[in-house]
């Protein structure tokens, strides 16, 4: 199965504070915010929802396709991908925009600040998807990105018969309820947190049971409680998180659950295995600072799903993993 992935492609500069944010805001004052946090460290990581998508996707030794727009000073990072198994022939190279740069700052018990400047990320929408994909690609996967690229990528799967998946996440609050069916209506996937679902519902007036009728299959992630999925028609898969996790740093942990269960869904493994899969490589990004950091092998990966969902799970994923 042949699978693109497009979305933002970005550094990112992840910070640490020690405190808590709760403990600086006072309730009275929101309306005038004036704060300043002295963090203690810098991490300057690789990031981008498409890219950190696509790297997990290949960690698991498929070859997804990365589309997107990066800026000149992409070329290390394109050899980073290129080293781990993404094929980036899709990533064109803005003359006049630097890539795309996420800052964010985690408190002590990861609640988190950021900011997102898009850069050459604004150029997605000059993308068209048809070249791109004309040497056969099963299923593409509609990240984040620039507002207009997103209609634009979902309105041309539509056109070219493209099964996708929608996964707005934080571009959710640019769309008002009609551009928000456009994402949605007729994905094969429909991808989002549970905030992000019931905001889902609210831009579009659909109740749950209607967004169901609306796509193929709707994934919702439910942080430490695990993942939900649904169908129309069928009972719903709930999965529990893995246990034991170690808090690092959270940035990723959502995109590394795309990854896993999209390649369970490539190897035609059922909807339960392929939320474990993403619960246990969104803990690998977790555990570790950067999007990109995490080290898939077979051995350890196979053991902890044991740990987690029993022998029979860990033997159907581990039939699939390449060292």
């Amino acid at each position: 199965m042949r699978i693109a992935v497009t979305g933002s492609i970005a550094t990112d500069h992840l910070m640490k504070f020690p405190g808590r944010f709760e403990d600086q805001l006072i309730a009275d004052k929101l309306d005038k915010v004036a704060l300043s946090f002295l963090v203690d460290e810098l991490q300057i990581r690789r990031g981008g929802v498409a890219a950190n998508i696509a790297f997990g996707l290949a960690g698991l030794g498929l070859r997804p396709l990365l589309i997107g727009s990066a800026g000149a000073d992409f070329a290390e990072y394109r050899a980073w991908l290129d080293r781990h198994g993404v094929d980036t022939s899709g990533v064109r190279e803005s003359m006049l925009r630097h890539t795309a740069r996420f800052v964010a700052t985690t408190d002590s018990v990861g609640n988190q600040i950021a900011s997102f400047y898009a850069g050459a990320m604004s150029e997605d929408r000059d993308i068209d998807l048809a070249p791109l994909c004309a040497g056969g690609v099963d299923l593409v996967l509609i990240g984040a990105t620039d507002p207009d690229a997103v209609l634009r990528f979902s309105a041309q799967c539509r056109s070219l018969g493209l099964a996708f998946a929608a996964d707005p996440s934080w571009q959710l609050a640019r769309f008002e309820g009609p551009q928000v069916h456009d994402l949605v209506d007729g994905a094969a996937y429909l991808f989002s947190n549970e905030y992000e679902g019931a905001l889902i519902e609210r831009k579009t007036g659909w109740s749950a049971a209607e967004v169901l009728s609306h796509v193929g299959v709707r994934v919702t992630t439910l942080g430490g409680d695990g993942a939900r999925v649904e169908q129309a028609g069928q009972p719903p898969v709930e999965v529990g998180p893995v246990p034991d996790a170690v808090l690092a740093e959270p940035t990723g942990a959502g995109d590394a659950f795309r990854s896993g269960f999209l390649a369970a869904v490539a190897w035609g493994l059922s909807h339960e295995r392929a939320a474990q899969l993403g619960n246990l490589l969104a803990v690998h990004a977790l555990e570790t600072v950067g999007t990109q950091e995490y080290d898939l092998k077979p051995g350890p990966l196979a053991e902890r799903c044991a740990d987690a969902y029993g022998e029979d799970a860990a033997e159907e994923i581990a039939a699939h993993l390449t060292s």
